[in-house]
């Protein structure tokens, strides 16, 4: 079994996941601005209590996105980083399908729509199917207005994300919903795991994060047209 480093700021939790033989260690806390400085600090602590070193890595794994530009960035530039110094590949993980298996964990079933805020109006959608012990991609993570999600996805059979909170109005009942995560940093390590037994590990030249939108903030004219 590989030993595996797990990384995602991806949101406002920062997640960290150590994949070892036999068990996963994790952790979690804070992210935005707080991430870049305290990520590798918290990556080093992580590897010193399983009594292991950066050499003993087999990949580092980390969030894509879509997500929190900074936090993408930031996650992305620590594994690559890591990586090429190491020498070792990476393994680049849907921030998204992080959800999808957090819920899955929670007993949300095997067909499970993602919804996460995406601020200034707009929520980061995809939807996942289990099968065959795998994720699949069965809408691919795009950005939405909540009403346009909410006529795109129908009725679904779950759901889950913090756009279930933020625009619940618009959304409609979803008597199938998981809006708060239990451990990301769990689902982070299992999907890291997954990816290294299908044999998804690329070199660390070809670590990016996945943007599906290129504006992070409105102008002043477009917060008083929403208003």
């Amino acid at each position: 079994m590989p030993v595996l480093l797990a990384l995602d700021s991806a949101t406002d939790t920062m997640a960290l996941a150590l994949v070892t033989p036999g068990q996963t260690q994790v952790f979690e806390a804070a992210g935005g601005a707080q991430a870049s400085a305290r990520m590798l600090p918290e990556v080093k602590a992580l590897l010193a209590g399983a009594g292991l070193g950066m050499a003993d890595l087999d990949a580092v794994a980390f969030g894509e996105g879509p997500g929190a530009f900074t936090g993408l960035r930031t996650a992305c530039a620590v594994a690559q980083g890591l990586a090429f110094g190491l020498g070792k590949p990476v393994l680049a993980i849907d921030s998204l399908m992080l959800v999808a298996e957090d819920a899955r964990s929670q007993g949300a079933g095997d067909d499970v729509w993602v919804a996460m805020d995406a601020r200034i109006g707009e929520i980061y959608a995809a939807h996942y199917r289990w099968a065959d012990g795998a994720w699949r991609v069965v809408e691919p993570p795009a950005l939405y207005r909540p009403e346009a999600l909410s006529a795109r996805w129908g009725y679904p059979a779950a759901a889950a994300g913090t756009a279930l909170t933020e625009y619940a109005d618009a959304l409609g009942p979803l008597p199938r919903a998981w809006p708060q995560a239990h451990s990301r940093a769990a689902a982070l390590g299992a999907l890291a795991l997954a990816a290294w037994q299908r044999g998804q590990a690329r070199d660390a030249a070809e670590a990016l994060p996945v943007y599906v939108r290129d504006k992070v903030a409105l102008t002043t004219a477009e917060r008083e047209q929403r208003a």
